[in-house]
């Protein structure tokens, strides 16, 4: 069953997972993968058979229950056939093993996935990348618990979505273990990595190598003062950790995971600060607050893009109106041919969708007040805790807030491909 109109070969509507257990063992020098991935899922309808999405590596031996498993693997899918029937409401427990080279997978929006880097490695999974390096239920839908434990060779660090909660040195090789128990999405967990050292940066931690380390920590040093911006204005931090990682490696865009996110080298400079902040603004948007389908993702990107300005200001910076201004005459000289509420897959990332995102917030803003906006959005990151919330619910929020119908102004901007002029200050 499709799980996704924006990815329909991803994801099956039959079964939802509960809680991964993923036990990898790294061969840094060689891109080597040997893993072991426990999924502990609940039957939708009736199964006898479960199909997980699984890319450019191989699976050898699959259980269910405890029971040895017959399977047929082809390029981006493992069926599994039970060896006995799953009814409808069931729980069930599927072990993997599986092991290759791991590498980005070729999509609509460029190649995304496991990512070998000139030492080390990188996990960048949005929107479907999860495949390259796990066996899953690939839905955005489809939240789980984590545990993820990966073996390296000594000398590497390992960052990985979660706490950590355990290191244990191997002869040469060095496990590293972490947990994550709030609901996560496949695309959202992720892996890096590198001959990094850590730091403590306030209530963050950063992730460099050695002599990037100072570097990182100026580039860095105003995520507390972020994080103390954004609760104050969206609500208490929702993550379990906030873990940033900074590579060697230049990266085409910075990316975010559940609690943690990485920036290349390139993304230290100062022109870039507010890609910091876009990247810390989604543990609430998108990553807390979770969309079950793509076609809501200016509710992810337009709060991420809204938060840059929203830090500019704090920061003394050009105000959040003066960037609303100049943002609205830039995208007033695109084609407007774009319906933001519902882009389509080949426009989901596309930069209109997050500054027309960004002002819708703003107008809605001056629509209604400032007073009742910061109330309004606190709510729905409290509300849509580590759940997922989708435009209707948002629509049905900012009524509630104003206790009148606002069905014409989220139709202008939401799914009317004109762009709207933004209200007055």
């Amino acid at each position: 069953m499709v799980s996704d109109a924006y990815t329909p070969t991803s994801g099956d509507e039959c079964y939802d997972v509960e809680s991964y257990d993923l036990d990898l063992r790294y061969a840094v020098r060689t891109n080597h993968l040997e893993a072991r991935a426990t999924i502990n899922a609940v039957a939708a309808v009736d199964l006898r058979a479960v199909s997980l999405d699984l890319i450019g590596l191989r699976a050898s031996r699959v259980s269910v229950d405890g029971v040895l498993a017959t399977f047929k693997q082809g390029p981006r899918h493992l069926r599994v056939t039970s060896p006995h029937p799953i009814a409808a409401g069931e729980s069930f427990s599927l072990e993997v093993r599986y092991s290759g080279r791991p590498s980005p997978r070729r999509s609509t929006w460029g190649p995304i996935g496991w990512e070998e880097l000139e030492e080390g490695s990188l996990v960048a999974s949005q929107p479907i990348g999860a495949p390259t390096w796990f066996p899953c239920n690939d839905r955005p839908d489809n939240r789980a618990s984590f545990t993820i434990a990966v073996t390296a060779d000594t000398g590497y660090t390992v960052a990985a979505t979660g706490r950590r909660v355990a290191v244990t040195k191997q002869g040469r090789a060095t496990r590293w273990e972490f947990r994550s128990d709030v609901p996560t999405a496949t695309y959202l967990a992720a892996v890096h990595v590198g001959p990094y050292r850590e730091k403590a940066l306030g209530s963050a931690t950063i992730f460099a190598p050695g002599g990037l380390l100072p570097r990182a920590r100026r580039a860095l040093a105003d995520v507390p003062r972020m994080l103390a911006c954004f609760e104050r204005v969206f609500g208490p931090y929702p993550q379990e950790a906030c873990t940033l990682v900074v590579t060697p490696d230049e990266l085409e865009i910075p990316l975010e995971a559940q609690g943690l996110a990485v920036f290349g080298v390139n993304h230290l400079a100062p022109e870039h600060e507010r890609l910091i902040a876009h990247e810390l603004a989604h543990q609430w948007f998108g990553n807390s607050v979770g969309i079950g389908a793509w076609r809501d993702i200016w509710l992810n990107e337009g709060f991420a893009c809204y938060s840059e300005w929203v830090w500019s200001e704090e920061s003394g910076g050009p105000t959040v109106d003066d960037l609303a201004a100049d943002a609205h005459t830039r995208l007033a000289g695109l084609p407007q041919d774009i319906v933001i509420g519902d882009p389509g897959a080949g426009d989901m990332f596309d930069d209109r969708v997050y500054k027309r995102g960004a002002l819708t917030l703003v107008a809605l803003r001056r629509l209604i007040g400032e007073d009742a906006f910061v109330r309004m959005v606190r709510e729905w990151t409290a509300q849509h805790r580590h759940t997922l919330a989708t435009t209707a619910d948002f629509i049905a929020l900012a009524e509630s807030t104003v206790g009148r119908a606002m069905g014409a102004f989220f139709d202008e901007w939401l799914h009317t491909r004109p762009l709207p002029p933004l209200p007055s200050a």
